[in-house]
C-alpha cells in the first residue's frame, strides 16, 4: 500500500474498519512495553508514570485514524517520502491525444 486513498474507500478490506495488521502489531507492542516498563519502574511520581506510559500514548497516536489518510503514521511516512526523495511530477490529463509522444516521434525521424 503505497498509495493513498480517501478514508471511507477501502474501510472493508481493515481490521474494524480503521486499522491494518501492522496497525495493530504497532500498538500491541506498544501496549506490551508498557506493562514492562510498569513492572519494571513503579510509577512512584507523576514523572515516572508519564515515562512508564510513553510507548503506549506514541503508539496509539501513531495507529490513530484521521480523515483523507488512513493514519498519523502514514502521514509522517508520506512527508518524509515528499521530503528525501526526488520529486518529478508528470502530469498527463485527459487529452486526446499526447503531444509530447508526436514530438518525440518527430525528432527521431
Amino acid at each position: 500500500m503505497r498509495f493513498l486513498i480517501p478514508a471511507n474507500s477501502k474501510k472493508s478490506m481493515l481490521i474494524f474498519g480503521a486499522f491494518t495488521t501492522f496497525d495493530l502489531i504497532l500498538f500491541a507492542s506498544g501496549i506490551s512495553v508498557t506493562i514492562i516498563m510498569l513492572l519494571i519502574i513503579a510509577p512512584n511520581s507523576l514523572f515516572t508514570a508519564v515515562i512508564d506510559l510513553m510507548p503506549a500514548v506514541i503508539c496509539g497516536f501513531l495507529v490513530l485514524p484521521v480523515p483523507n489518510y488512513h493514519n498519523i503514521r502514514i502521514i509522517i511516512q508520506e512527508a518524509y517520502r515528499f521530503f528525501t526523495t526526488r520529486q518529478k511530477f508528470i502530469w498527463k490529463g485527459w487529452c486526446v491525444k499526447d503531444e509530447y509522444a508526436e514530438e518525440s516521434q518527430q525528432v527521431h525521424k
